[in-house]
């Protein structure tokens, strides 16, 4: 693997719901934490709480919107986890291609 794995932010996008907001946030024009909590099985407090979570790991930036806080994505972030997530893939892919093979052998000793 090129870079190192960042748990932190692998363990904010790990959740569904969070992972759901990225979608959201995505999909439209940024939001605000009641206008996610619209859109999601969870409470306006709960969804505040999981902004919190992406903001400290730098996916999520936010303004003042009137008297609320208006979340967008920060795309040079996600693109650099996307990166570090196919970086990570490809190690996985790597070790279990070494795993088939070394399988494949003991198969073929064994038909020998």
């Amino acid at each position: 693997m090129d870079q190192a794995v960042d748990d932190e932010l692998w363990s904010a996008v790990g959740d569904p719901i969070r992972r759901r907001m990225l979608d959201l946030l995505l999909s439209g024009d940024g939001g605000t934490a009641t206008t996610l909590s619209a859109q999601l099985p969870v409470t306006r407090q709960a969804v505040a709480k999981h902004l919190g979570v992406l903001g400290r790991v730098g996916l999520v930036r936010d303004a003042p919107a009137g008297r609320e806080r208006r979340y967008e994505v920060d795309e040079a972030r996600l693109a650099r986890a996307v990166a570090q997530l196919s970086s990570v893939g490809a190690g996985w892919d790597a070790r279990l291609q070494r795993i088939k093979r070394i399988a494949e052998a003991i198969q073929r000793s064994r038909e020998d």
